[in-house]
């Protein structure tokens, strides 16, 4: 930072920290857990309390209907935190930790992991649909960040203390230490390009040590028990099986499509109709959730489709809940109910909903296989489990992540074969649909530049208008270096000027050739128009660094004008320059994030 040099820590001090960034999670999970079980028990039973298995549906509250006013009050409160103390918190979070590691070198401010808790646990508890993985992962990865601004280290080794805490608190909180190791490689280490023993190692201890934590809390038993997998079902010699579970891929991967459009069409919605009042928008979102919370119970008969949703989820995988209809309707339900709590401005993940969604898709949809193919060995709990895996990867992006960590949540091995179809396709369907993922959409709606995978230099991913120099004064081509020159102490020191010709020609002058003019005493009759650089290639905001840099290569400038857009006066549409200097310098300074 401040364009220091950081000197890396030696790998032992590394591995300590991560040892500690793994407790920090694996006590963080638990504190987590036990503020939404404080708050859940306080708002839907009025009892203080902070035992809460969420896989055992909540009874009926003694406030009867009033239950509809729990989200409402919910959401009061998330939003005084959340506009209050940490903009951040709003949202399922992972975005703004991957926001962090891409934009910011890792650095995440403290107070998130403390309003994140707060606010995350108080929408879930007052029954907002989404998940614990989002807040867990700030509270880890600001942990990480924290750790590494106050012991003075590069970039790259704050963002594996990052990626530490990320892996950290998905391990503590769901018992799944591969799987945590596999979602912060495939979420947070894209930045520092390396995967090698310096920087899993780190993440391996700290999701191992969380795990530990997480178990002398919460017990060593998997999320869900799946009596129906007691027997192998799967028979890979059958091959109409294997098309039915690549079936369920194409359907989980346009479902994941419509999850991710669902959730920010929602938040444009709610920003449009209701566009200055943050607090309102919140409430009248959570008031809807509210009531179909109170109707799920009044028509169903259970707070279906109310938190995390786990219970549901269990019910399903033990084929308490069978009816292919009913599933359908919980499902639609479910993607509303989300929708509406992110869409509004509500704190929490999306990896709950997401498996909620995935089981009551593939578990009506085995049992509609059932129906057509009564031959078939065929489980619908199997077909909820690879649905389930299949919303999350496609959703996510996180795909092997989606896999192992379903396979630990369930803890059979008979799932892997199928859930590999069904994510594999999943993620391919979504990907041709979408091409960003539920956590990078929000970063490329914020006009930020995310890449496509492990990249091999991310810098380069950069857009032209996140590079580009801004500072210049546009001069007519008849003007007098001399002149351009007295110009500089009246307007700013400008550091290069754009010269404009009646003829509609443009070209660029830098200050250090008007500084080389001058030298040679013949600013006074040399005309910006004479000695302009006409060696440019013009580029577009959006266009990666990569894409500017072979152009440039291409047309052999040394320099691209970056325009807003195309069409009409091209020097009126000008907005910035990037020069062959500014393109070294800015590789240059990103070297603290490898070395």
């Amino acid at each position: 930072m401040n364009g220091k040099t950081r000197v890396p820590k030696e790998p032992f001090i590394l591995f300590l920290l991560s040892l500690l960034v793994g407790i920090v999670a694996g006590l963080g999970a638990y504190v987590f857990r036990s503020l939404i079980a404080l708050f859940h028990n306080l708002m839907f039973l009025g009892q203080w309390s902070i035992s809460y298995n969420a896989n055992i549906h909540t009874p009926p509250s003694p406030w009867g209907p009033w239950i509809i006013l729990a989200p409402v009050l919910g959401a009061v409160g998330v939003a005084f935190l959340v506009q209050k103390f940490a903009p951040e918190a709003k949202g399922h979070g992972v975005p703004e930790v991957i926001d962090a590691i891409y934009h910011n070198k890792g650095l995440i401010r403290p107070v998130v992991a403390v309003i994140k808790s707060l606010a995350s646990a108080l929408s879930i508890g007052s029954g907002g649909s989404v998940g614990r993985e989002g807040p867990i992962i700030q509270i880890g990865a600001s942990f990480g960040s924290t750790l590494g601004q106050i012991i003075s280290m590069p970039s790259w080794q704050r963002i594996t203390l990052i990626a530490a805490g990320t892996g950290g608190g998905i391990a503590a909180t769901f018992n799944t230490p591969i799987g945590g190791l596999l979602f912060a490689v495939e979420i947070a280490l894209h930045e520092i390009q390396e995967l090698s023993v310096r920087t899993l190692v780190p993440v391996a201890i700290s999701t191992a040590t969380a795990t530990y934590i997480g178990t002398l809390f919460f017990g060593p038993n998997p999320s869900f028990v799946i009596p129906a997998f007691e027997t192998p079902y799967f028979h890979i010699e059958d091959p109409v099986l294997l098309l039915c579970y690549a079936g369920l891929g194409v359907i989980t991967g346009i479902v994941s499509t419509i999850f991710i459009k669902s959730i920010y069409g929602f938040e444009d919605f709610f920003e449009k109709v209701i566009p200055k009042s943050y607090y309102f928008r919140h409430i009248t979102g959570m008031l809807i959730v509210g009531i179909l919370i109170y109707l799920s119970l009044a028509f169903l008969g259970e707070y279906y489709i109310q938190g995390v949703g786990y219970a549901t989820i269990q019910d399903i995988l033990t084929d308490h809940l069978s009816q292919f209809y009913l599933l359908l309707l919980l499902f639609f339900l479910k993607l509303v109910v989300t929708s509406l709590t992110l869409g509004s401005g509500g704190s929490g993940g999306i990896f709950s909903p997401s498996l909620y969604m995935g089981a009551t898709l593939g578990g009506a949809y085995g049992v509609l296989l059932h129906h057509i193919f009564p031959s078939l060995t065929i489980s619908a709990p199997a077909f909820a489990v690879a649905g389930m895996a299949g919303i999350f990867g496609g959703a996510s992006g996180a795909a092997m992540a989606a896999i192992v960590m379903i396979f630990e949540m369930t803890r059979d091995y008979s799932v892997i074969i199928p859930m590999t179809m069904t994510v594999v396709l999943s993620y391919g369907v979504r990907t041709i649909l979408c091409n960003e993922s539920i956590y990078t959409l929000k970063i490329v709606r914020r006009g930020k530049s995310m890449p496509q995978g492990l990249q091999a230099n991310m810098q380069q991913m950069s857009r032209a208008g996140e590079v580009m120099d801004r500072n210049f004064l546009p001069v007519p081509s008849s003007m007098t270096a001399e002149e351009c020159l007295h110009l500089i102490p009246k307007k700013g020191a400008a550091p290069w000027f754009l010269v404009k010709d009646p003829g509609g020609r443009m070209g660029f002058v830098t200050k250090e050739l008007l500084a080389i003019e001058k030298l040679h005493a013949s600013a006074e009759t040399l005309t910006m128009g004479q000695i302009a650089s006409q060696l440019y290639v013009t580029v577009e905001e959006d266009i990666r660094l990569s894409d500017v840099i072979a152009r440039m290569r291409t047309g052999a400038a040394s320099a691209a004008l970056v325009l807003s857009g195309k069409g009409g006066d091209l020097s009126t549409n000008v907005k910035g320059i990037i020069l062959k200097e500014m393109i070294a310098d800015y590789l240059t300074a990103a070297t603290d994030l490898f070395c």
